[in-house]
């Protein structure tokens, strides 16, 4: 009976042992708020809306040490919408990461759904990131810097930081038999953060965008609710982004630069998707819809606990020909935001935010623009649209 019970206790103790040398964190974050935007349907809507400043997130954070500096990590997180319970991401369990890996000293490797390369090094020097919200990101989160849409089937890289330089990769997998291209997507970054200076450059590359990329499985909204500023481009063989942003901090302020050229090449490659609506005739073969994004953005910390957010934002497409030689005229997006963030404790802050929208020229569908500021289910019924929000987060 002896020998028995020494060997329990021997395997007991390296239990607790391998548990110590591990861990797992619960964590989240819950928005909430009352908006107010003008112009649907004629009139005005007042709505509750959840996930604006930060999407709501329920998550785990688990890490083991393996020794010699490596460690597995994993994380699992949903979103979900506060007003209704419902999961987001299109009621996925994990729809906003799920992913496993390896931590070492030379970077960390990891697999699985993840977020691509110009969320990690340039979308942090953009309005959206910095206080203005999922509303404030560029016209219809053109460049990805609000992760409206996730990489499934994901391998990233991403290194450690040398004196504030970081860089990194990300390949995502087709899973298409027979051709290893298709739907692939493949992303690089870099960033620097040292002292007052913040630089951040991102390179990415979807193949069939529609059936990948801005899909159903990987964007975080319905395609029928797909913004009409990009619907139409559904059709391309690639869609491409290069991304730069900096800023540069002097006392309580912050001033921010970023510029986004963002391609939808190859028109007319592939079937629209169902829920993106072009031009009738569609668009000419082999043509490219080229969109050019200038922001500035102020940030202003008048204490610690308060914070002032302005930016402007502008959009430039070119003019393309639909299939029957009708020509469609470019499209102009000009956006302000402002944010004031008050923080009523570590993990507690109110806000309120204003943000304004003017459309000119013809959208992606063929159509008069129309003012579509990102993720507001309330598309404008004109060029022009307002939205003020007051919100509360909390993180645990």
């Amino acid at each position: 009976m002896k020998r028995p019970l020494i060997m329990f206790a021997a395997l007991g103790a390296l239990a607790s042992t391998a548990h110590a040398q591990g861990s797992v964190t619960l964590y989240g974050i819950i928005d909430e708020g009352l908006d107010m935007v003008t112009n649907n349907k004629g009139g005005h809507v007042y709505q509750m809306a959840s996930s604006v400043m930060q999407g709501n997130r329920f998550g785990l954070l688990g890490s083991e040490d393996l020794g010699d500096g490596m460690k597995a990590i994993f994380t699992l997180e949903n979103g979900f919408n506060l007003n209704s319970g419902a999961l987001s991401q299109n009621g996925l369990m994990f729809g906003r990461q799920a992913f496993v890996g390896l931590s070492t000293r030379y970077g960390t490797v990891t697999l699985g759904r993840q977020y691509d390369s110009v969320f990690d090094y340039a979308a942090p020097l953009a309005a959206g990131q910095l206080g203005a919200g999922v509303y404030g990101a560029h016209p219809g989160d053109l460049d990805n810097s609000n992760i409206d849409y996730h990489d499934n089937n994901t391998i990233k890289y991403a290194s450690p930081s040398f004196g504030g330089f970081k860089f990194g990769g990300t390949y995502s997998l087709g899973g298409t038999a027979g051709n290893f291209t298709n739907n692939q997507i493949w992303s690089l970054g870099a960033s620097y953060n040292q002292g007052p200076v913040a630089l951040g450059a991102a390179y990415l590359n979807a193949r069939n965008p529609g059936t990948g990329m801005f899909s159903t499985s990987a964007s975080s909204l319905p395609e029928t609710l797909m913004t009409p500023i990009y619907s139409g481009f559904m059709s391309a063989n690639t869609f491409q982004i290069i991304d730069f942003g900096g800023a540069y901090t002097f006392g309580p302020a912050t001033l921010g630069v970023t510029y986004t050229n963002a391609k939808f090449m190859d028109l007319g490659s592939n079937a629209m998707p169902t829920g993106a609506k072009g031009p009738a005739s569609g668009y000419a073969r082999n043509s490219t819809a080229t969109f050019n994004d200038w922001q500035v953005n102020l940030q202003y910390r008048f204490s610690t606990a308060l914070r002032f957010l302005a930016a402007a934002d502008y959009v430039n497409r070119n003019g393309l020909t639909e299939q029957n030689g009708q020509s469609v005229e470019g499209a102009k997006y000009l956006q302000y935001d402002a944010s004031l963030d008050y923080s009523l404790s570590k993990r507690t802050d109110v806000y309120v935010m204003a943000l304004y929208q003017r459309a000119i020229g013809q959208d992606s569908t063929g159509g008069a623009a129309v003012a579509a500021i990102t993720d507001t289910t309330a598309i404008s019924s004109n060029g022009k649209q307002f939205v003020g929000r007051v919100g509360i987060r909390h993180k645990f």
